[in-house]
C-alpha cells in the first residue's frame, strides 16, 4: 500500500505573470512541506507586454517566449493539460488528464481575447493580443503602402490600460521610420471618456495630448457596433474608412471560470481585494480573472503588474496558513506600468490605485530613459522568472 502523501497540495491554474510568481513563491515557501502543482495548456509562455514590439517588427517571436522548463527545475509540478472544470466545495479540479485534488487553489486563468465577439473584426481587422495575431499584424504592416490607420477599442474591460495607445503611438513612429507618415493617417477610437480613466482626469488629458502631439486624432466615446470592410460602424450610425484597422478585441473571463461557482453574474471572480480570497476559504483568484472594485467604482486594471503583486501576496498568505500563522499580508494596489510612444521614447505611469477617494497616479514624461526601463524590465522578466 502506498503512503498518502502528508504534503500540503497547492493547485495553480494558468501559467501567465502570476501563475508563473504565484507557483514560484509557494515551492520556495512551502519548501519540503509542500506540493504545488501548475496546470497550463500552453507549451510556451508568451511575454504579452511585448507583443507591441512583435507588431513593428523589434521583436522576433522567439526572444518572448519561454517553455516551462525552468518552474520544474524549481520542484514545481508542470501538467500541460486542459482545465475543464472547477469544483471548490469538494476541493478539486478536473482537467483533460484527470482530476486533481488540493488543499489550496490559485485561479490565475486570465482574460481573453473574444475577437468573435465584435461583428466583422476576425475577417476585416488586426489586433496584437496574443502572438499568433501580432505576426500576422506586422506582416500586414511591413505590406502597408501608406494610407488610413483606425486604432478602435471594441468594448470594455480589456487587458492593459495603456496598450491601445501604445499601439497607435508605436505604429505613428513604425510608419515615421519607413517615411510612410506623410501619407499616412493614425485615428483612435474609444468608448472611453478619455485615455486610461482609472487613473483620473489628469493622466486622461495627459495621454490625449500625447496622441495629439503625435498627430493622432482621438475620439472618446464611441461605441464601436461592427467592422465591415474598409470602415468601422460605431453606434448612431457613424462610420469611420479604413485602409488598416487594428481593433483591441472584447475580453471574456475563461470559459471554464465563468461556468464555476467562483464566478460573479459577469463571470468575472468577486475576490477580497486584500487577500484575493474568493468565498471559498481555501480557495484564491488573481490578475485579469479578478473582478476588483476601486474607490471611484471603476474596476482595478487588467494588467501583469498586479497579476504579479497579487500572486506573491496569496503564495506568502497560503505559506503562513500552512505553518498555522494566520496573519496575513495585504494586497495594496500599487502599480505601474509604461507607455511606448514611438522612436525610441517612453512614459511611466505608476501609484496606488488603492487610494482614497480616487487613484493616486503619476505619470512622468515620456524620454529615452523610461523606453530603456520597459528594455531592462522585460530582460529581468524572462531571466528571472520563467
Amino acid at each position: 500500500m502506498t503512503a498518502k502523501d502528508s504534503r500540503t497540495t497547492v493547485v495553480v491554474l494558468g501559467g501567465g505573470i502570476g501563475g508563473q510568481v504565484a507557483a514560484t513563491e509557494l515551492a520556495r515557501g512551502l519548501g519540503r512541506t509542500g506540493r504545488v502543482i501548475l496546470v497550463e495548456r500552453a507549451a510556451e509562455f508568451v511575454f504579452a507586454p511585448s507583443l507591441p514590439w512583435v507588431m513593428t517588427g523589434d521583436r522576433r517571436p522567439g526572444a518572448i517566449t519561454r517553455g516551462y522548463a525552468k518552474l520544474a527545475r524549481r520542484g514545481i509540478e508542470v501538467r500541460h493539460c486542459e482545465v475543464t472544470g472547477i469544483d471548490p466545495e469538494n476541493s478539486r479540479v478536473e482537467t483533460s488528464e484527470g482530476p486533481i485534488a488540493f488543499d489550496y487553489l490559485v485561479v490565475s486563468l486570465g482574460a481573453v481575447p473574444a475577437p468573435e465577439g465584435m461583428p466583422g473584426m476576425e475577417e476585416h481587422a488586426h489586433h496584437p493580443y496574443d502572438l499568433e495575431h501580432a505576426e500576422r499584424l506586422r506582416d500586414a504592416l511591413a505590406g502597408f503602402g501608406g494610407g488610413r490607420v483606425a486604432v478602435a477599442i471594441a468594448s470594455l474591460p480589456y487587458r492593459c490600460p495603456a496598450a491601445p495607445y501604445e499601439t497607435a503611438l508605436l505604429i505613428d513612429g513604425y510608419l515615421r521610420r519607413r517615411g510612410l507618415r506623410d501619407r499616412s493617417s493614425v485615428t483612435m477610437f474609444t468608448p472611453e471618456p478619455l485615455p486610461m480613466p482609472v487613473t483620473g482626469p489628469y493622466i486622461g488629458h495627459r495621454v490625449a495630448a500625447e496622441l495629439a502631439r503625435h498627430d493622432i486624432p482621438f475620439h472618446p466615446k464611441v461605441q464601436l457596433e461592427r467592422v465591415e470592410e474598409g470602415r468601422l460602424v460605431f453606434g448612431g450610425g457613424t462610420v469611420a474608412e479604413f485602409d488598416l484597422a487594428i481593433v483591441i478585441p472584447p475580453h471574456r473571463p475563461a470559459a471554464v471560470v465563468a461556468a464555476s461557482p467562483l464566478a460573479g453574474p459577469n463571470g468575472w471572480v468577486p475576490v477580497d481585494r486584500a487577500t484575493l480570497r474568493t468565498r471559498h476559504a481555501n480557495v484564491y483568484a488573481i490578475g485579469d480573472i479578478t473582478a476588483i472594485p476601486l474607490e471611484n467604482g471603476m474596476p482595478l486594471p487588467k494588467a501583469g503588474v498586479f497579476a504579479h503583486g497579487e500572486a506573491v501576496v496569496v503564495a506568502a498568505n497560503i505559506a503562513r496558513r500552512v505553518r498555522g500563522d494566520l496573519r496575513e499580508r495585504p494586497f495594496e494596489g500599487h502599480g505601474m506600468c509604461f507607455l511606448e510612444t514611438g522612436g525610441g521614447r517612453a512614459g511611466l505611469a505608476r501609484g496606488d490605485f488603492y487610494a482614497s477617494p480616487v487613484p493616486k497616479v503619476s505619470m512622468y514624461r515620456p524620454g529615452r530613459s523610461w523606453h530603456l526601463g520597459k528594455v531592462a524590465f522585460e530582460k529581468y522578466w524572462l531571466n528571472r522568472w520563467i
